[in-house]
């Protein structure tokens, strides 16, 4: 078998270059066409997130991702050229949500990396007509799991709530679901009622709360309610299985609503409380008082290891160098974590491809080949193959379906057992409400 080399384009254009400079471009009618991708143009990507806004923020994802392209342009770029980050503010809105997607497009933008939106109908369109790859979104939407273009670094709310689902079977009897009337909103109860079939526990009582409340009072009290907490005061006995469990997933809201339970809840016998990550944070938890706060014993399931663990060193240094005055990064927030993630992918893919053909259609083309990507041990090796992907009704493209549980401890949110529980299979039984 003959093995052809291919040869570098490299001199013929730098000849080409060259000479453009000697003659001028007007006399040279390629001039400008030859000069399209040189390597001194840089690798446009977007990163949106909603910001300033009455519901969830998530300012520290665009600032990670600024953080992340002056660390490699730092390190001498892509293969030599610099990465360029255009961020947009979703601002929790729709139609702004796809004006980001279609600024992308203006932008010239080769995929859009580690954000966040509720609002997967309003952007994935926009991105599917440009052929713009969605790479790592938070996960909040159905439509980043299921459109072709969206490469998901983690399960999303779905892995979530299953796992917590199954976190509290262990230890509930009954358990209440507090979370956002939203369309988002909608998918999250028989989720999470999946992880506590698991674990042969009935469905959770299902309480619709708005997303941009001030007080959660009649909210909470419909949780207590609805998980059967008696109107009795008194502790559990250590090692008791606990009677009511209230989890909540309303994002920044969350520190709000555990606010109204508690003055609601002290007429209540002890009721264990739980969240995702995302909902209850360590700046919660320091905010609330640590070691003596309302959420101390607090079960919370998350997608990556806990903010301790020293896989994430190499982020921590990175904020530490180039954010170390930027108070919108938190190193603990799991929208931070997940744009790491996502730009680690970004940047394998980046790093694999042809310097002159980088492209939004090249790296697309890099994910779906099965390109795998080793984040470090914050995820299990990531590939985006057919055969890489879980068979989740309404979320086939899930490829990670590995949780954390962790549990606040002494004023810290820490892990309740090492490594990942996967909860993949449980995950394949759920079966969409209607």
């Amino acid at each position: 078998m003959t093995v052809r080399r291919r040869l570098s384009s490299r001199p013929f254009k730098a000849a080409v270059a060259a000479l453009c400079m000697a003659v001028g471009a007007p006399l040279l009618a390629g001039c400008g066409t030859l000069a399209e991708g040189a390597e001194g143009d840089p690798i446009t990507v977007m990163t949106w997130a909603p910001e300033d806004t009455k519901a969830t923020n998530m300012p520290g994802m665009p600032a990670m991702a600024q953080a992340f392209a002056r660390w490699v342009n730092d390190s001498g770029g892509i293969n030599g050229r610099k990465l360029k980050v255009v961020t947009c503010n979703e601002r929790n809105d729709a139609i702004q949500a796809a004006r980001c997607a279609q600024r992308a497009k203006e932008e010239d933008a080769v995929a859009v990396v580690g954000s966040y939106s509720q609002h997967g109908r309003s952007f994935i369109s926009p991105l599917e007509v440009a052929g713009i790859p969605y790479i790592g979104g938070y996960g909040l939407t159905q439509e980043e799991f299921e459109s072709p273009y969206s490469y998901p670094v983690n399960g999303g709310q779905a892995a979530l709530l299953v796992g917590n689902g199954r976190q509290l079977a262990s230890v509930c009897k009954r358990v209440s679901l507090v979370r956002p009337d939203t369309i988002a909103g909608d998918e999250l109860p028989e989720l999470l009622d999946t992880g506590l079939r698991a674990g042969k526990r009935r469905p959770a009582h299902d309480v619709r709360a708005p997303e941009d409340a001030g007080d959660y009072t009649r909210q909470a009290r419909s949780a207590l309610e609805g998980a059967g907490a008696t109107s009795s005061p008194g502790a559990l006995a250590q090692g008791e299985l606990d009677d009511a469990c209230v989890t909540a997933a309303l994002g920044n809201r969350t520190g709000t609503f555990f606010d109204s339970f508690r003055r609601v809840q002290e007429d209540h016998a002890k009721v264990r409380i739980a969240s995702v990550l995302g909902s209850v944070r360590q700046s919660l938890v320091d905010s609330t008082g640590g070691s003596s706060s309302a959420l101390e014993g607090t079960y919370a399931t998350g997608w990556y290891p806990a903010a301790d663990d020293r896989r994430w060193a190499t982020m921590n240094k990175v904020i530490s160098k180039y954010a170390f005055d930027d108070n919108r990064i938190d190193p603990a927030d799991p929208g931070t974590q997940t744009t790491w993630i996502a730009y680690t992918v970004l940047r394998s893919a980046l790093e694999s491809l042809d310097n002159h053909k980088i492209t939004a259609s090249t790296v697309r083309k890099a994910l779906d080949h099965g390109h795998a990507v080793d984040t470090g041990g914050l995820t299990p090796t990531l590939r985006w193959g057919y055969a890489d992907m879980l068979n989740v009704p309404n979320y086939p493209r899930i490829v990670n379906p590995d949780v954390t549980y962790q549990v606040v401890r002494d004023g810290r949110l820490v892990a309740v057992r090492k490594g990942f529980v996967n909860v993949g299979r449980t995950m394949e039984r759920y079966h969409p409400a209607g």
